[in-house]
């Protein structure tokens, strides 16, 4: 996947931390302040690609994972070393600011964590299971990035499982379209996106539970 696949927008990388959990993998979540983008979100580490990140004759996701580390180390204190590149996201058109983000997961490196004053309101270890059931329950705001990547590792028992997937990364370039509940965000796989009919790739944003659907 290369960045020629989708249209020219300003680049993000985003931090999908995981560390071994007693009853499978936990996955680091920060809330954001009320202001600004995601405001009030439970989202993972992650932030705009700076010019001290980009290395001449580096792939786009390169440059973005770089972006991922420093943003990490900047937000919540922790310097990770293994990088694995799971997704890339393009935002819905006609939203005020579309900005193309690469995922990354990566292990805890253990040490403690120091959640910047301004940028990180509260940080939570949850297991994929739990979040996705805080959210349910109005607890927390997730954005359907982050609701599909945790709905992606429920059941991973530990984290090298999840960092040896040979799977290649994906790329998912969302639509919305609004419904009197809520919303559907979908994706190329859906019969929405033009896919065969019946297909489905999408996710019912509906409260009180929001629910993926696939063919």
């Amino acid at each position: 996947m290369s960045s020629a696949e989708v249209e020219d927008l300003p680049v993000a990388g985003t931090a999908v931390i995981l560390r071994d959990g007693a009853d499978g993998v936990e996955v680091l979540l920060l809330r954001r302040p009320d202001r600004g983008s995601f405001a009030g979100a439970w989202v993972f580490p992650g932030g705009m690609l700076e010019e001290a990140d980009r290395v001449d004759g580096a792939a786009e996701s390169e440059d973005a994972g770089r972006a991922a580390v420093r943003e990490t180390a900047e937000e919540v204190g922790l310097d990770l070393e293994r990088l694995v590149l799971l997704s890339c996201w393009v935002p819905p058109a006609g939203i005020p600011k579309r900005v193309r983000t690469w995922f990354f997961l990566a292990a805890d490196p253990g040490s403690v964590l120091r959640a910047a004053p301004g940028e990180v309101v509260e940080t939570r270890w949850l297991s994929p299971q739990a979040a996705l059931a805080a959210r349910d329950a109005g607890e927390i705001s997730l954005m359907p990035p982050t609701w599909r990547t945790l709905d992606a590792l429920r059941g991973v028992m530990r984290v090298e499982e999840a960092l040896t997937r040979t799977a290649d990364p994906v790329l998912f370039r969302t639509r919305f379209q609004g419904t009197a509940a809520g919303g559907v965000f979908f994706w190329d796989g859906d019969e929405l996106a033009g896919a065969a009919q019946g297909a489905r790739e999408r996710l019912i944003a509906e409260d009180p539970v929001w629910r993926f659907e696939r063919s």
